[in-house]
């Protein structure tokens, strides 16, 4: 485990506490971890939507988001990309307790959004669908923690 550093504990809690489909990309250049997450919605009623790139479908939807953990110091970001990003400091890492409570905060907001995304079919006057974090309580929750031991950014 300590090869991967935070990694693989992010996994192990991802497995853990994700119920919804998702990948880790390590982008070792960049000193970051993309984890990319998808909610799959069918599309019943046949209602046409417009994605990001401008395509119209009345397919089934599959909606994928991303979240980053960047050094702060090295990693070049466009925050903009993503449904959030969380800075790291590569000595110290994370501890298994933040990325647990990460895990299940995502799970929370991916659950929420796949409700929503079925909403958003089902109401022809909804014109646009995003999931939302909630920065605000997610600081909250974190500074209730109690963490241990820290697992440090990977070495390669």
């Amino acid at each position: 485990m300590a090869k991967f550093g935070f990694l693989s504990v992010l996994e192990e809690e991802m497995d853990k506490h994700f119920t919804f489909d998702y990948a880790i990309d390590w982008n070792k250049k960049n000193h970051a971890v993309e984890v990319t997450f998808i909610l799959e919605a069918q599309n019943q009623s046949a209602v046409e939507t417009v994605d990001d790139q401008g395509e119209v479908s009345s397919e089934d939807i599959v909606f994928e988001d991303y979240v980053l953990f960047y050094n702060q110091a090295k990693s070049k970001v466009d925050h903009d990309d993503y449904l959030v990003t969380v800075p790291f400091d590569a000595k110290k890492g994370f501890s298994r307790e933040f990325l647990a409570y990460f895990a299940e905060t995502l799970n929370d907001v991916a659950t929420k959004g796949l409700d929503d995304l079925m909403d958003f079919l089902a109401d022809e006057n909804a014109t646009d669908f995003a999931l939302e974090w909630d920065a605000e309580s997610f600081e909250k929750g974190k500074a209730e923690l109690k963490e241990t031991e820290f697992f440090a950014y990977p070495r390669y």
